[in-house]
This record gives C-alpha cells, structure tokens and sequence, in this order.
C-alpha cells in the first residue's frame, strides 16, 4: 500500500512538471504580438492582478494549481449550474466575488473533504484490511460534500447578514428620522447617519449614499438598495423613502412608522418562536426541575421512615 502511494505521488508529479514544462514551451499570442503594439496606451493592472501575491512562490503556486482549480470551477459549474442564483446570494451576503471565484473556492472545500476522506482512508488501510473502491467511494463522497457545505456556508452567510440588517434597522430609521426632522435633507441625513454607525445596513446605505453623489437620483438609488438586499422591509423602507423625496411627504413620520412597525414585527416573531419551542422550554423542566423538587419534597420522608422502622 505504501509503494502505491509513493508510485501515486511520483506519477502525479512527473505528469505537473510534463504539463508546465509543455506550456512553457508554447509562446502565447501575446507575447508575440505585443512587441509589434508600440503605439497603444499602457493600461492599469486589474484588480485581480494586484490582488494576487508576488513572491516567487506564490507565482509558482499559481501557474502550477490554478489552472487545474479553473477547470475544476468550470467542471462544478457545468454540473451544478445556477450562477444566476449565486450571483445574487453573493450580493446579498455582500461578498466581493465573482461567480467563477466562489467556483473556485467551492473546488478548494471540495478539496479538503478529499484529504479528510482520504486520510481516514489512509489510516483504515494501515489499520485492517479497507476495500480500495469503498475508499475511493468515501474519497468521492468527500468531494461533494465539501462542494455542496460552501454552498450551504453562503445560504447561512446571506441569512446572517439579512437578520444583522434587521436588527440594525429601527436604529438606523430612527437616525435618519431624527436627522430629517432637525431639517437636514436625505443627503445629508444619509451622510450623518453613515458617520455615526456600523454595520451592514450603514454599509448599504453608505452605497447609496455614494450613488447618490455620483449624480444617481434618490429614488433610483434606494431602488437599488431594496433589490440588492431583498429583504421586505428593506424594499418598504426604500420605496417609502423614494415616494417622500418625489412627493414631497412628510419622511420623518414614515421612517418613525416604518421602525414602530420593524420593532412590532420581531416582538411578534419573538412571541411565535417562543410558541413553537414550548415543547422544548418545557425539557428542562419535567426532566430537571421536577425530579429534583419531588426527590427533596420526599427524601426527608424516606429517611424517616429508615430509622423508625425496626
């Protein structure tokens, strides 16, 4: 088994430097007609290429691993699909990352649920006698589901951050309402209020806030923010914000409301989540409480009763 692995990792390393050295060989297009573009303006490096390491050896992991990570993102989006629903679970977790990136990182956990299930492999092999296709089996196994956990990994970041939203909202309305009414306009109010706060909601409207300032309408860029978001009262305290700008309502009074009715709504969801875990709340009590005030309500009892009798 040990000669196998040792024969494994040689062949795989041979067959890397093969495949380098066989692209190395090859000169791209645009070395060779690059040298023949004087005339063209020089261009800013992208953000991906400032973003990359520069050491030697992260150049090295890159041109070695990344085009294997590249196809095996292009080969996950094939089977998986869905990189519309991606894109806007990105923009709602509010990631910074393209579609092929999350990919990527979706191969990297893959990855690592083959290492695990490899190495539990590995150990059952030297331990007893393993199934080589039951290993290789667990080692699939382990693959998709280290793909399928990062997926589920952005659904719990998207509903982290939506309820971080929630709960930072009646605060971050009754700013805005409170800045408006001192007579400030939704600009300025916007300005203070993204000043003065932290969080997801601040960082949303400091995007709007910027939108706003490149020459982007008010309404137009609370619209953006209820569909980047997608959250109810997000897209109600948005539109409410729009339709006072355009009309001319009065905002203070529908950011006030708009925070009561944000504030009544988790109250009753408090409420219905405690209704549904009376089953739960109860546990503790029956299996806990109860036996240990029946024990001390008739121990003393018992105890009397030994010694009284003969």
């Amino acid at each position: 088994m040990l000669g196998a692995l040792l024969g494994a990792a040689v062949a795989g390393g041979l067959l890397l430097v093969l495949a380098r050295a066989r692209a190395l060989r090859r000169t791209s297009v645009q070395s060779r007609v690059l040298p023949y573009l004087r005339d063209l303006p020089s261009t800013a490096p992208s953000a991906a290429a400032v973003s990359q390491p520069a050491g030697p050896g992260g150049t090295a992991v890159r041109a070695v691993f990344g085009p294997v990570l590249r196809a095996g993102a292009d080969g996950v989006e094939r089977v998986l699909g869905g990189a519309a629903s991606i894109r806007r679970r990105l923009e709602r977790a509010g990631i910074d990352r393209s579609v092929h990136e999350f990919r990527i990182e979706q191969v990297l956990w893959g990855l690592a649920g083959f290492a695990v299930a490899a190495g539990y492999g590995l150990l059952r092999a030297l331990t007893s006698s393993a199934d080589a296709w039951t290993s290789l089996l667990l080692c699939a196994l382990g693959f998709v589901l280290g793909v399928l956990s990062r997926d589920t990994h952005l659904t719990s970041q998207v509903k982290q951050r939506e309820r971080a939203i929630v709960a930072e909202f009646p605060t971050i309305a009754e700013m805005l309402a409170l800045a408006v009414a001192a007579g400030e306009g939704p600009a300025t109010a916007l300005d203070r209020v993204v000043r003065r706060s932290g969080g997801e909601l601040s960082r949303e409207l400091a995007r709007v806030l910027a939108a706003i300032r490149t020459g982007a309408p008010v309404a137009a860029a609370f619209d953006q923010l209820a569909a980047r978001t997608g959250l109810p009262l997000v897209a109600r305290f948005a539109s409410g914000v729009a339709v006072a700008v355009e009309r001319g309502t009065p905002l203070a009074d529908v950011l006030h409301a708009q925070a009561a009715d944000v504030r009544e709504a988790g109250r009753r969801e408090l409420i219905e989540s405690a209704a549904r875990k009376e089953v739960l709340m109860m546990v503790p009590v029956v299996f806990l409480v109860l036996p240990i005030t029946v024990l001390v309500a008739f121990w003393p009892g018992l105890i009397g009763l030994n010694i009284v009798a003969p």
